[in-house]
């Protein structure tokens, strides 16, 4: 049974932080035998058109009250320049709640403010762009001990990650959705990391 992954559009998304993932989910080109592509859906707060941080128009598919998310799917939270605003309550809560009915959450960048304004990483393993600056603009953070200083991190079903990490990004959120054979997400992960040929070839060995 294939995921239906629900990716959060708004004004200011930073649009290349998630391009390695929603490439591989809607392509499924590297999937598990048997295993169909995800589902990709757009979400918005409204229907109308946002323009992303590269300039990009979307039309999101569907507003937050039509979305109605199973155990199998994904809930994705770019990064941007507006996660203080209170505009983004509303997938703060849709997020809050997939995290306590234990459906992946995968936040980078600025969505990391966003979730630890709202406590949603006081007491969760989590990372984001800088402690300091997450301690700075966020004064109700209580999740210090929980922070980690590496590119992305996995509490459970809860993915966050630096800005300058998508790859790792997505990493995580391939594996906790479980599509790619171990050995293929980890050759994957080298090619792009490395730009080595050989991985390519490896790659396409691990799919057979």
């Amino acid at each position: 049974m294939s995921s239906t992954v629900y990716v959060y559009v708004f004004d200011t998304m930073a649009d290349w932080e998630i391009g390695y993932l929603t490439a591989e989910l809607n392509s499924g080109r590297y999937f598990k035998k048997g295993l169909s592509p995800a589902k990709i859906v757009t979400l918005g707060v409204e229907k109308t058109p946002v323009t992303t941080m590269g300039g990009l128009k979307i039309l999101p598919d569907i507003t937050l009250e039509e979305c109605s998310m199973k155990s199998t799917d994904a809930l994705i939270l770019p990064g941007g320049d507006t996660w203080m605003e209170t505009i983004h309550e509303p997938i703060i809560n849709k997020a809050a709640q997939c995290i306590k009915e234990n459906i992946v959450v995968a936040a980078i960048c600025g969505a990391t403010i966003g979730l630890a304004k709202n406590s949603l990483l006081d007491s969760r393993r989590h990372t984001s762009n800088d402690l300091g600056y997450l301690k700075m603009v966020c004064p109700d953070y209580k999740g210090e001990n929980y922070y980690e200083n590496e590119p992305a991190v996995a509490d459970g079903k809860l993915i966050t990650a630096s800005g300058v990490a998508p790859l790792e990004f997505t990493v995580q959120v391939l594996k906790a959705l479980d599509v790619f054979l171990p050995k293929t997400l980890d050759v994957w992960y080298k090619l792009y990391k490395t730009h080595e040929s050989s991985h390519f070839y490896e790659l396409m060995n691990s799919i057979l």
